[in-house]
């Protein structure tokens, strides 16, 4: 009877230190992204995320780290005639590399609580090699979560058109700031 104690509260132990693992659902998760052009011209589209997990301590989320599938890039603004130019574009050397670089990653730090299910969390992104820090909201939403973050696409080597490279563009500029906005579900 005392070993079986001593398991309990070993197991008992060992979930409030290390927290709740959770594994995303790589199939029902969402993944939106958005650009802008100085025309208030705007592109939007998706990703899939390749895997990905969430540890929570108290509810609150402590760490993590989604791999996103940067080969899934899908444009859902143009017509499907012409789709395939502008993901091209963006998959290639101008944009994200996606040859040399399939895979991006966002890697959860800690979070601190900011209300009620919101959660301002620091981590880092990783885009075609370089990693930055970012923070951004994270909500807890019913059965789901829910993020929204920016990251400036130059920090990334990200230049077509990019006013951060070049000057004089004109109404040609695409601003650098692209929004990520998801909606995880974890199993």
């Amino acid at each position: 009877m005392k070993n079986i104690n001593h398991i309990i509260i070993a197991l008992i132990t060992s979930s409030i230190c290390f927290g709740q693992q959770l594994s995303l659902d790589t199939t029902t998760s969402e993944l939106k992204w958005k650009g802008k052009e100085i025309t208030t011209k705007e592109h939007y589209g998706s990703l899939v995320f390749k895997s990905g997990y969430l540890i929570l301590n108290n509810n609150q989320p402590s760490s993590g780290k989604f791999i996103v599938d940067m080969t899934s890039l899908t444009n859902e603004d143009l017509p499907a005639e012409y789709r395939g130019r502008l993901e091209g574009h963006l998959k290639s050397d101008d944009f994200f590399s996606i040859e040399k670089f399939p895979e991006a990653y966002l890697e959860i730090k800690e979070s601190n609580n900011k209300a009620d299910n919101i959660f301002l969390v620091n981590g880092g992104l990783t885009i075609k090699g370089i990693e930055h820090p970012i923070t951004f909201n994270m909500v807890k939403n019913n059965d789901h979560w829910e993020a929204k973050l920016v990251f400036d696409r130059s920090k990334y080597d990200v230049r077509f058109r990019s006013g951060t490279f070049f000057e004089n563009l004109g109404d040609k500029l695409i601003y650098d700031d692209i929004i990520i906005e998801t909606k995880l579900i974890f199993n």
